[in-house]
């Protein structure tokens, strides 16, 4: 034999082992491409309804949930949705109070109960308090909102402007954590 054909019988006979010994992993690394950096859910168009069934007859509104777009990352490790065009959230208390909350983004994260409000985040309640923040977290599980950023709350009876604000989801126990620069409370 010729040194030219014993080369490229062995070439062949790599080349044959090494696509035989290899696995089709493809499909494998398509989907780990796409879960790992895109949501594996899309939803257009939210308009969520959150209720509860009263005495086994009446419907309660708990809440009302709107957005453009939710993106689902239930992929992830570590799980979150994410609404990237902004959120209108109302709330309802017992006798049809209302607490309206306006956020540019918001991101949920499943495993910790945290909600991360982003730009111009408004929280109104029903009884004339607006808070106004550029981020804002709430911990669904202790029912606690709070924030590192510079704040501006407007309550009936005056206002509070400051840097870090803390308080339970009512806002009747609320603390902050920088004064700013203009303080007014009335009597």
């Amino acid at each position: 034999m010729k040194l030219n054909t014993i080369i490229k019988i062995g070439v062949t006979a790599v080349a044959v082992t090494l696509f035989f010994s290899c696995k089709d992993n493809f499909k494998e690394v398509q989907k780990i491409g796409v879960l790992a950096h895109q949501p594996v859910g899309v939803a257009k168009d939210i308009d969520l309804k959150y209720t509860e069934l009263e005495q086994d007859v009446k419907v309660k509104r708990l809440a009302n949930l709107k957005s453009p777009t939710m993106l689902d990352y239930s992929n992830r490790d570590f799980a979150f949705n994410e609404f990237p065009e902004g959120i209108a959230l109302t709330l309802y208390g017992d006798n049809g109070e209302e607490t309206k909350i306006f956020a540019n983004e918001a991101v949920v994260y499943s495993e910790t109960d945290i909600i991360d409000l982003r730009g111009d985040v408004i929280i109104a309640t029903h009884e004339k308090d607006t808070l106004f923040t550029d981020q804002l977290y709430y911990n669904q599980k202790l029912e606690w909102v709070f924030t590192n950023y510079p704040f501006y709350f407007k309550r009936v009876n005056g206002f509070t402007r400051g840097n870090g604000f803390d308080s339970d989801k009512n806002f009747e126990n609320f603390q902050m954590l920088e004064m700013g620069g203009d303080f007014q409370l009335d009597n």
